[in-house]
């Protein structure tokens, strides 16, 4: 099979991930892969007249032909260098060239380090020309003349549209160009089916029927930076800041902006505020907040807002409004195209690379009587959904908020959107009446546990803000179990946790004492200081921690209250949960130090860097991380480490490095977890590569330590906190209700009110603590299952490990 991929309508982060991908994934399957420059007009305009040697002068394999479809022999066909420095169309004497070629073959090594890269190297455009059948018969004929038969897009609504289309049409587009005489018999009997699958790229994270669009995340990342900014200054000033972001009938943004950046107030196509006139409602939550003592105003508009009226809401309106009604010093952002540009986070390289590797395998899949595929994302599970099924339903959005039907726009976005939503109101409005009886509320303790990670704080002025909110009392647990027995507890306040959605660490401080260092203390300290509840946030103490105090029930009836965890941790080693806070955090503090070691390694041409990473006994940072960054090899606890596989790894490097262009070698990463050997330390390995490397790489070793656990909190685990952390607040209540609902002088809890809350593939799912108990790795401190054990081998694939360590140096020396 031939696949081409293209890349349409607006440019996001991570579309250069997918081209690599699915050009990656395609030739491991044996498959010709091409690039098509220019979105749809690359289709259109196809391989022009052309001086044919160009296309063999450069830096080309010599054995790469078409007949093979070894990775040896697709390693390299010379324009990669051309796509990434952008200087495809400068025709340079006596050099390569892509002037007049619009779909072009390209091989592994073409797209090496592509995914490091904002935007998109192979170009996007809107063509009106394919909006016609003349240039679709065109664009077929094109690919027909290539030969190539499969077709990946990637781009907004707009372009799957017109890639479903152009399947729907292509046996026609055969005909007519047979009746041309363009094709032969052979051609449209070979060519009489056309594959196409789609992947969504769009900063807007406007796609139905999936949770997460490539680019969305990076977009969120930019506008999440410069809120952090602006409120430092916002602060200094008691200024009013009034942003405007992207998202024309998609509010995602706005409103995941709002949630992790602790905005006042925002405005998004899909809810209008219900209130009429609505300046009264923002202004009345404004002075609210500003009564109380809040120095800094934050009002996000995202640029398709409107009142329930559609009459469109401005930046520089609600800065009129804020200045004259509130009398506020207040300023307008306009974000604009920062909001697309920059390197990719970690998230928009992972779901890129998993949903290409997808791809490619949906296409081997398809048959004429298969549906076009979109290739979604939901919680953490890739999947498949009938692309036009996606389409229909993100258009109705847009149809439902153009008839103001608002509830129905609602209810075609994913459960995260409402979800997200409904924590943005919870956390951001100060409610002047509470909003349970007396009878119903409760005194629910917080405490962190475990090491510091990235939306500990998120999660905990969330759950402050739900609290104060219904009418419970959230008491503060400083220093864990230790703090708690030295009564080192006070009452939050609103304001007192307003600034602690972007900060790092934990604001409350952490240990790793458990409850067992004086159980009945412990104890005794619950029913002085009359607790009804306890959320703890942490990592595997935390999880240990709940079930020593139900185990603790039979003796103590202090413990017989609703107790959940809520999994934060860099090493994401809880049991069943697939997901835990600050592991985003930390990938992202991986991917942004690694890219910086890969620079120096690259500068000198043929060095290989070993990073140890944190993690414990658990190798989910080191493994993502790697796929993440595009590490050559990865080395984690539970693989573990051999002479072997040392030997194998030396006598790969050594074929790789041979492989590469004469003074043209990139530097590589090898990313190694703290605890992956005990006697194959990151010295040693470092040691042993730079011995066998001899002249063709030397070696470096960089430990990252705890720069992983500090920083600013990522904004998908800001978002995320205050999403699972409501949860766990809705399942206190819940739990305590049923507790209260008992007859009798004493109250029994069931083993199902001590729960960890999981993300299971698509699904968020309570699990009682004593159920996952046999699922943990109590020794290891992990799960016994790990979802993502499988990554590394695809880590390795996507570098050709397994293809090229067998290769011995006299037969790649021919190369």
């Amino acid at each position: 099979m031939k696949i081409a991929i293209l890349t349409s309508g607006g440019d996001s982060a991570g579309m250069n991930a997918v081209v690599r991908s699915v050009v990656k994934a395609g030739i491991l399957k044996g498959c010709e892969t091409w690039v098509v420059r220019e979105g749809y007009e690359g289709l259109v305009r196809g391989n022009l007249e052309y001086d044919k040697d160009q296309i063999t002068a450069g830096d080309v394999c010599p054995k790469a032909h078409a007949s093979d479809p070894s990775l040896i022999h697709n390693l390299r066909f010379g324009d990669g260098g051309l796509l990434k420095d952008g200087t495809g169309d400068y025709a340079a004497e006596n050099g390569r060239s892509l002037k007049g070629r619009y779909i072009v073959r390209v091989g592994w090594d073409d797209v090496r380090g592509w995914f490091a890269e904002g935007g998109t190297l192979i170009g996007t455009a809107r063509s009106t020309a394919f909006r016609t059948l003349e240039g679709r018969i065109a664009a077929a004929y094109n690919l027909i003349k290539e030969g190539i038969d499969a077709l990946v897009v990637c781009g907004g609504d707009g372009s799957l549209t017109g890639a479903d289309v152009f399947r729907a049409e292509w046996p026609q587009l055969v005909s007519t160009l047979y009746a041309q005489s363009k094709i032969t018999e052979a051609q449209a009997t070979e060519h009489s089916h056309l594959k196409i699958v789609g992947l969504v790229g769009s900063i807007d994270n406007d796609m139905s029927m999936t949770d997460m669009t490539i680019g969305a995340p990076t977009a969120l990342h930019r506008i999440c930076e410069a809120i952090d900014n602006i409120n430092s200054t916002a602060a200094s000033h008691s200024r009013a800041f009034v942003l405007e972001v992207m998202g024309r009938h998609c509010g995602w943004l706005a409103l995941l902006a709002g949630v992790s950046g602790g905005a006042d107030f925002i405005f998004i196509p899909e809810r209008p505020p219900k209130a009429m006139p609505w300046e009264d409602e923002m202004c009345a939550a404004i002075r609210h907040h500003r009564e109380v003592g809040k120095r800094k105003t934050i009002v996000i508009v995202a640029e398709g807002a409107h009142d329930v009226d559609l009459k469109p809401i401005r930046a520089e309106y609600v800065k009129d409004v804020l200045s004259e009604r509130l009398g506020l010093d207040t300023r307008v952002t306009t974000l604009g195209h920062t909001q697309r540009g920059g390197r990719p986070c970690a998230y928009d390289r992972i779901l890129p690379t998993l949903q290409g590797i997808e791809a490619v395998e949906a296409l081997l899949e398809a048959t004429p009587d298969t549906p076009s595929y979109m290739i979604g994302v939901q919680e953490n599970k890739i999947t498949r959904v009938p692309l036009m099924e996606a389409v229909a339903m993100t258009r109705a959005v847009a149809d439902a908020i153009g008839r103001k039907d608002f509830e129905k726009a609602m209810s075609y976005r994913d459960p995260e959107f409402c979800e997200s939503l409904d924590g943005f109101i919870a956390t951001s409005t100060l409610e002047q009446e509470k909003k349970l009886p007396a009878s119903k509320r409760i005194r629910v303790a917080i405490l962190h546990m475990g090491a510091p990670a990235g939306g500990m704080n998120a999660a905990t002025r969330a759950a402050v803000r739900y609290c104060l909110r219904q009418g419970h009392t959230p008491i503060a647990v400083h220093n864990g179990f230790r703090g708690l027995l030295e009564d080192n507890i006070h009452d939050f306040t609103w304001l007192g946790v307003d600034t602690w959605m972007a900060r790092g660490g934990s604001e409350l401080g952490t240990n790793r004492a458990l409850p067992s260092i004086d159980l009945g203390a412990v104890a005794a300290k619950f029913q002085q200081h009359s607790f009804q509840a306890m959320m703890l946030i942490g990592g595997f103490e935390a999880f240990n921690a709940l079930l020593i105090m139900e185990e603790g029930r039979k003796h103590y009836p202090a413990f017989h209250i609703p107790m959940v965890h809520l999994p934060a941790t860099i090493s994401n080693n809880v049991p069943m949960t697939e997901y835990s806070l600050g592991s985003d955090t930390s990938l992202n503090a991986l991917v942004d130090a690694c890219d910086a070691i890969k620079q120096s390694a690259s500068a000198s041409r043929n060095r290989v860097f070993v990073v140890e990473t944190q993690g414990g006994k658990c190798g989910y940072i080191a493994t993502m991380g790697a796929l993440a960054t595009g590490a050559c090899l990865v080395y984690t606890p539970e693989q573990g480490m051999d002479l072997d596989t040392l030997r194998r790894d030396v006598r790969f490097l050594k074929t790789r490095y041979s492989l590469d262009i004469k003074g043209k070698s990139e530097g590589r990463l090898v990313i190694r977890n703290e605890a992956a050997s005990s006697v194959y330390s990151t010295k040693f390995i470092t040691k042993m590569f730079k011995e066998e490397g001899g002249s063709l790489f030397d070696a470096r070793s960089a430990s990252l330590g705890h720069t992983l656990q500090g920083g600013v909190p990522s904004p998908m685990d800001r978002a995320r906190a205050v999403r699972l952390s409501l949860k766990c607040m809705a399942f206190i209540e819940n739990h305590h209700n049923l507790l209260q609902s008992q007859t009798g002088s004493s109250r029994h809890a069931t083993g199902e009110s001590a729960a960890v809350i999981t993300i299971q593939a698509s699904s968020v799912i309570w699990v009682p603590v004593k159920e996952m108990v046999q699922h943990a790795d109590m020794e290891n401190r992990r799960g016994k299952v790990a979802w993502w054990d499988g990554i590394k081998e695809l880590v390795e694939a996507l570098v050709g490990r397994p293809q090229l360590v067998g290769l011995r140096m006299n037969h790649t020396q021919e190369l």
